[in-house]
C-alpha cells in the first residue's frame, strides 16, 4: 500500500485533535457532577423533608455552583503551565458536544423580518397603488407562498400601477441610492439590499439579546434560502412566553445624557443609609429577589415592592471607581439583583436628582466576567427620556484610527439627527453620552466639543471585537421593523430526557447487534477487526463533530448509526472480494491485498454517492435534519479512512509478521450460504416486476383517495404532544376538540412512546386554527380551549379555577408544541420537492460520469425514482393502518433522500461488477455477464441490506416516537432499494445493452 506513512501520521494527528475536543465534554460533565453533589447535599440539609423546597434549592444551588465556576480555569489543569494557560468552564461548555432540543428540551423558533414594514418605511405613504400592493402582498404572504416578499410586492405593484415606475415611490426617502429616472430593476436591487441590511442588523440584535438571556450554547443562524429569516435554538429554556416577548420586540437604540458621580453622590449616600437601617427587617438571601437582573426584558428585573429584600446596604455592594464620570461603580454579577431592588425601593426619595435612571453595562469589565458597571443616566425633556433616538443613525463603520492603530467607530446621522446632535454635544462638552441598546449601555464616550454635520468618531479602548459590536449596535438604529415568529418548536425537559434514554439504548443495541452480525458472518477475528474499525470510526466521527461545535440530536444519532451501518458495507465488500480471491487459489496475504484493491472502486463510488445525497440534504434541510446530514457526512468520511486504509494497514502488518494466514472469512453459519449460486435473475424479472406495477397502481389510487398524512411542516398549523394519566381514545379527544375550533381542521392521533406505561396514553393534536396569527394571545387561547374542554370531560385534571386548570394542563400534560406558519410550510414543500429531484438527477449524472455508459445512468435514474415513489406510495397505503404517526414532513423527506443515497450505493456495487466482468470477457453474452454479476454480489447485497435493516429496526423499535416515522421510511426504503437494484435498475441496463448490441450487429451486416 502506497503512502502508508502519510495515512498513519494523519490518523495520529486526527486522533489527537479528536481527543482534544472531546476532552471539553468530559471536563464539563465532571464539573456538572460536582455541581449535582453540591446541590444535593445543600438541598438535603436545608429542605427538612419538603420535596418542593428540595427541588427549588437543588436547582438554585446547582446553577449557583456552575455560575461561580464559569470563569475559573478548569482545563487543562497542568500546574507548571501557569494560571494564564487553559480554558474556563464557560469556554469548555461552549466547546463541548451540545445536545439538541429533542434531547435536552427547549425552544426553537424561526423569526422573519417584517418586510412589509420595511418597504412601508421606505416608500411614499400617500401613494394608493403602493399601499394597495403592500396590503395584497402581505395577504398572500400570510396565506403561504414560496416566493419572497419583495417579489410578491413587485408583482402586486405592477398590477396596481400599470407602467408606473417604482423609483417614484422610493426616490424621496432613498434619494442617496435611487433617482426618479431609475428603472425598476435597480430599485429592486436597492430594496433587496436594504432588506438584507436590516436582516443583518436584526441578526446582531437578536444574537445579543440571546447572549444576555443566559442560555448555554444557543444557536443563532441566518437561513440561506430566505435572507430575512433567522433560526434560533435555545436548549433547556423553560419560559417560551418570555422568549417570544424577547425576540419580537423592536430594537431600542437610544442616546442618553448622563450624570457624573459627584452629582448623585448625596442621593446614593442617603440610599445607602436607608438600606442599612432596613436590614434588620428585610435581611434575606438577595439572590432570591430577581430571576435575572441583567435580562433585556426589563419586566423581569424588579419584583413586587413587598418582596424587595437585600442582605447588605447599597454602599457595601458598590465598588467605587476612582474618577468622576457616568460610570458609578462596579458590581459583582451575583449582586446586581440586590442593587436593582435597593434602587427601586428608594426611587421616590426627594433627594433623587431629576430624571436620574440607572443602567448596567452590556458586558463584564474584568477578565473573569464577574464585574458589571452601573451607569447613571440623565433623562431629558418633559418625559425625562433619552436625548435622541437611534433611528437618526444612517451609517456606522468600525475602523482603525488615522492617527494610530487604535480602533474607533465612525457614525453618521441624518439631517434631523445632525441638528439635534449638534445641540446636545454643544451643551454636554466634558460629559459622557451613553449609547444604550435594549436598556444596556454599550459605550459612554466623552464629548470633546460640539459636533456639527452629524458625523462623529467614537473612540475608546476598543478591541476590534468591541468596535465591531458597537458598529452593529449603532446600525440597529436603522431598524425600521421588528420580527415575528413564523415557526416555533417547544420540547419539554421530561420528553427530552426520554429521548436521551431512548437514543442511548437504541444506539448501544444497534451497535452490539451490528458487531455480532459481522462476527457471525465472517468469523471472530475478521469480525473483531472490523468492529474495532467501527469503534475507531465512531471515535473519529464524534471527535470531528465536537471540533465543529455540532449539536447532537436524535436524528443525528440515527445518522451516526446509519454511518456505522454503511461502514460495515465497506467491510462486507472487502471480505466478499477476499473470499473470491481465496476461492481462486491465492494465499491469504495476496487475497487480502487483492480484495482491498478490487473493492476500492465500489467503496469509493458508494461513499461519494452517499456524501452527495447528504450534502443536498444539509443544504435544503433545517435544524435536526441538518444535524442528521452533517453526522452522516462525517461518519462516511471517517468510514473511508478506517475501513479502506487503517484496516488494510493492520492486515498487511500482521500478515507480514506471519500471522492471520489461516483466515477464511467464513463461519459455520455463513460457509454454505450464497456459495456458487446460479440464479437466473433476469429471467425472473418479468414476473417479479408485476409486484412493482401492482403497488404503483394501488398507490396512485390511494394518493387520490387517502392522500398523504401531511405534517405541519408542509401544511402549516400547530402541533401538541399531550400525555394523559389514563388510557384515552384519540377519536374521543378529537370529537371533543372539533367543537372548540370551528371552521378549522383538528386531527388527533395516538402517538406511541417507548417509555410509556400501560396505564397512560399519548396523543398528537394538530390544528390549523388561526394559523396566520402568531401572537401569544392566540397560543394561550388554543391551550385554554384544549385544557378546559378536556378537563370538563374528565380527561385531564380540573383545577379550582380556569387559570389553575390551564396551568396544570400546560405544565403536566403538554410535552411539546410546534407551530409552522403557512409561508414557511409552502417554502419547505418547495425545498423538499427540489431536494428530491436534484438528488435523483445528481445520482444519475454521477453514475454516467463514473461508468461512462448511458445504460447504467438510465437504469439508476428510473430505479431511484422508483424507490422514492414506492416509499411515498407505501406511506399513503399504510398511514391509516399503522399504530404510529406516519407524517410526510421534513423528516420524511430526509428519509427519502437517505434511501436514495443507500439505493445508489447498492446499485454501484452491482454495476461495478458488471463493468469488471465485461472488461474481462468482452465477447460474453450480456445476459450471462449480468446474471454472473448479480450472483457474485448476492452475498454482499443481502449482508449489507440485513445489517442495515437490523440497525434501523433497533432505532425504530426503541428510538422513541419522534423518529419512528423517520426510521420506518428508511427501513422500508432499504428493502425497496435492494429489490430495485436487482429487479429494476439492472434489468433496465440489460435492456439498453441488448438494444445497443442489436444495433451494432445490424451495422456490421
Amino acid at each position: 500500500m502506497q503512502n502508508k506513512g502519510f495515512v498513519i501520521t494523519f490518523s495520529i494527528l486526527l486522533t489527537l485533535v479528536c481527543l482534544f475536543y472531546l476532552s471539553f465534554t468530559f471536563v464539563t460533565r465532571n464539573q456538572e457532577g460536582k455541581a449535582e453533589k453540591y446541590a444535593a447535599a445543600y438541598a438535603s440539609e436545608h429542605s427538612k423533608g419538603d420535596q418542593l423546597l428540595y427541588d427549588e434549592l437543588y436547582n438554585k444551588q446547582y446553577s449557583h455552583y456552575l455560575d461561580s465556576m464559569s470563569t475559573e480555569r478548569v482545563w487543562p489543569g497542568i500546574p507548571f503551565l501557569g494560571d494564564s494557560i487553559g480554558y474556563t468552564l464557560k469556554e469548555c461548555r461552549e466547546k463541548e458536544i451540545g445536545l439538541g432540543l429533542d434531547l435536552k428540551g427547549g425552544m426553537s423558533v424561526i423569526v422573519e423580518v417584517d418586510a412589509s414594514a420595511v418597504l412601508n418605511s421606505l416608500g411614499d405613504p400617500d401613494n394608493d397603488a403602493f399601499n394597495k400592493a403592500l396590503q395584497e402582498a402581505s395577504d398572500e404572504n400570510r396565506k403561504g407562498s414560496n416566493r419572497d416578499y419583495i417579489s410578491i410586492f413587485l408583482d402586486k405593484f405592477k398590477n396596481a400601477n400599470g407602467t408606473g415606475k417604482l423609483a417614484g415611490i422610493f426616490s424621496t426617502k432613498l434619494r442617496d441610492q435611487i433617482d426618479p429616472q431609475d428603472n425598476d430593476a435597480k430599485v429592486e436591487s436597492v430594496l433587496r439590499k436594504e432588506l438584507q441590511a436590516i436582516a443583518d442588523n436584526s441578526f446582531s440584535v437578536l444574537r445579543t439579546r440571546i447572549d444576555r438571556f443566559g442560555v448555554v450554547a444557543p444557536n443563532v443562524q441566518k437561513l440561506d434560502n430566505r435572507a430575512e429569516r433567522i433560526m434560533i435554538e435555545l436548549p433547556g429554556i423553560k419560559e417560551p412566553e418570555r422568549v417570544r416577548k424577547l425576540l419580537q420586540g423592536s430594537a431600542n437604540l437610544e442616546f442618553w445624557k448622563t450624570y457624573n458621580y459627584s452629582e448623585i453622590q448625596g442621593y446614593l449616600a442617603t440610599v445607602s443609609e436607608l438600606s442599612r437601617q432596613a436590614l434588620s427587617s428585610t435581611a434575606s438571601d438577595s439572590s432570591a429577589i430577581v430571576k435575572d437582573s441583567l435580562a433585556v426584558d426589563s419586566s423581569s428585573v424588579v419584583a413586587p415592592a413587598s418582596q424587595l429584600t437585600f442582605a447588605k446596604s447599597l454602599d457595601q455592594y458598590l465598588q467605587r471607581i476612582p474618577y468622576d464620570g457616568a460610570m458609578v461603580a462596579f458590581v459583582h454579577k451575583n449582586d446586581t439583583a440586590a442593587v436593582n431592588a435597593i434602587l427601586h425601593k428608594y426611587k421616590d426619595l426627594p433627594e433623587r436628582p431629576s430624571g436620574l435612571e440607572f443602567a448596567w453595562g452590556f458586558k463584564a469589565e474584568d477578565q473573569k466576567e464577574t464585574q458589571f458597571a452601573l451607569y447613571s443616566l440623565r433623562g431629558d425633556g418633559v418625559k425625562k427620556g433619552p436625548a435622541l433616538d437611534g433611528e437618526v443613525v444612517i451609517s456606522a463603520k468600525a475602523d482603525q484610527s488615522q492617527h494610530g492603530s487604535a480602533w474607533e467607530v465612525d457614525m453618521q446621522m441624518n439631517t434631523v439627527g445632525s441638528q439635534r446632535w449638534a445641540t446636545i454635544t454643544g451643551a454636554e462638552v466634558g460629559r459622557s453620552i451613553a449609547i444604550v441598546l435594549d436598556g444596556s449601555v454599550y459605550s459612554a464616550p466623552n464629548v470633546n466639543g460640539k459636533i456639527e454635520g452629524g458625523r462623529s468618531q467614537i473612540t475608546g479602548r476598543f478591541s476590534v471585537e468591541d468596535a465591531k459590536d458597537l458598529e452593529n449596535v449603532l446600525k440597529s438604529g436603522k431598524m425600521k421593523a421588528g420580527v415575528h415568529i413564523v415557526q416555533e418548536d417547544v420540547v419539554g425537559p421530561s420528553l427530552g430526557q426520554e429521548a436521551i434514554n431512548a437514543g442511548i439504548i437504541s444506539f448501544i443495541l444497534a451497535l452490539f447487534l451490528l458487531m455480532l452480525y459481522i462476527c457471525l458472518v465472517y468469523g471472530l477475528i475478521p469480525g473483531m477487526i472490523a468492529n474495532v474499525a467501527l469503534l475507531v470510526n465512531l471515535f473519529f466521527t464524534i471527535g470531528i463533530l465536537a471540533a465543529f461545535g455540532a449539536v447532537m440530536t436524535l436524528p443525528g444519532i440515527t445518522g451516526l448509526v446509519l454511518a456505522l451501518a454503511l461502514a460495515v458495507d465497506a467491510n462486507v465488500l472487502v471480505y466478499e472480494r477476499t473470499k473470491e480471491e481465496l476461492k481462486a487459489g491465492k494465499n491469504t496475504k495476496v487475497a487480502v491485498v487483492d480484495g482491498y484493491k478490487h473493492a476500492f472502486s465500489a467503496i469509493f463510488d458508494g461513499h461519494v454517492s452517499q456524501v452527495i445525497t447528504a450534502i443536498i440534504l444539509a443544504y435544503f434541510g433545517t435544524g435536526p435534519i441538518q444535524g442528521f446530514a452533517t453526522t452522516l457526512i462525517i461518519g462516511i468520511i471517517a468510514s473511508f479512512i478506517t475501513n479502506v486504509f487503517l484496516t488494510r494497514i493492520f492486515y498487511e502488518y500482521m500478515l507480514d509478521k506471519g500471522k492471520l494466514r489461516h483466515l477464511t472469512f467464513t463461519t459455520v453459519i455463513s460457509k454454505k450460504i450464497f456459495k456458487e449460486t446460479h440464479i437466473n435473475f433476469l429471467g425472473m424479472t418479468r414476473h417479479i416486476v408485476i409486484i412493482s406495477v401492482v403497488l404503483i397502481v394501488a398507490g396512485i389510487a390511494s394518493l387520490f383517495i387517502n392522500g398523504l398524512n401531511g405534517g405541519i411542516d408542509f401544511t402549516g398549523g400547530r402541533n401538541y404532544l399531550v400525555r394523559f394519566d389514563t388510557k384515552v381514545n384519540a377519536d374521543d379527544v378529537e370529537k371533543i376538540l372539533i367543537s372548540e375550533f370551528p371552521n378549522s381542521t383538528v386531527l388527533v392521533l395516538t402517538s406511541g412512546s417507548a417509555s410509556q406505561s400501560a396505564s397512560t396514553s399519548q396523543v398528537r393534536i394538530t390544528t390549523n386554527y388561526k394559523i396566520e396569527e402568531a401572537t401569544d394571545s392566540v397560543e394561550n387561547e388554543i391551550r385554554a380551549k384544549m385544557a378546559l374542554s378536556l378537563a370538563a370531560n374528565n380527561i385531564t385534571l380540573k383545577g379550582a379555577t380556569d387559570k389553575e386548570t390551564i396551568d396544570t394542563f400546560n405544565s403536566k400534560y403538554v410535552q411539546s408544541s410546534q407551530r409552522v406558519g403557512p409561508s414557511v410550510a409552502d417554502d419547505l414543500k418547495t425545498a423538499a420537492t427540489i431536494a428530491v429531484l436534484i438528488a435523483i438527477a445528481f445520482m444519475a449524472l454521477y453514475i454516467l460520469l463514473r461508468f461512462r455508459d448511458i445504460a447504467f445512468s438510465v437504469g439508476t435514474l428510473i430505479a431511484v425514482a422508483h424507490d422514492a415513489v414506492m416509499v411515498i406510495i407505501l406511506y399513503s397505503l399504510l398511514y391509516k393502518i399503522m399504530p404510529f404517526s406516519m407524517e410526510v414532513d421534513q423528516s420524511f423527506i430526509a428519509a427519502v433522500l437517505t434511501v436514495v443515497g443507500y439505493s445508489i450505493n447498492d446499485k454501484v456495487v452491482i454495476f461495478d461488477r458488471i463493468r469488471e466482468i465485461r472488461n474481462m470477457y468482452p465477447k460474453r453474452d450480456i445476459t450471462d455477464t449480468i446474471n454472473e454479476a448479480l450472483n457474485s454480489t448476492l452475498g454482499r447485497t443481502l449482508n449489507t441490506a440485513l445489517s442495515s435493516m437490523l440497525v434501523v429496526f433497533c432505532i425504530f423499535l426503541l428510538g422513541g416516537d419522534t423518529i419512528r416515522s423517520f426510521t420506518f421510511a428508511i427501513f422500508i426504503g432499504i428493502f425497496i432499494g435492494t429489490y430495485s437494484s436487482v429487479f429494476v435498475a439492472t434489468p433496465i441496463a440489460w435492456t439498453i445493452f441488448k438494444k445497443e448490441h442489436s444495433k451494432k450487429a445490424i451495422e456490421v451486416k
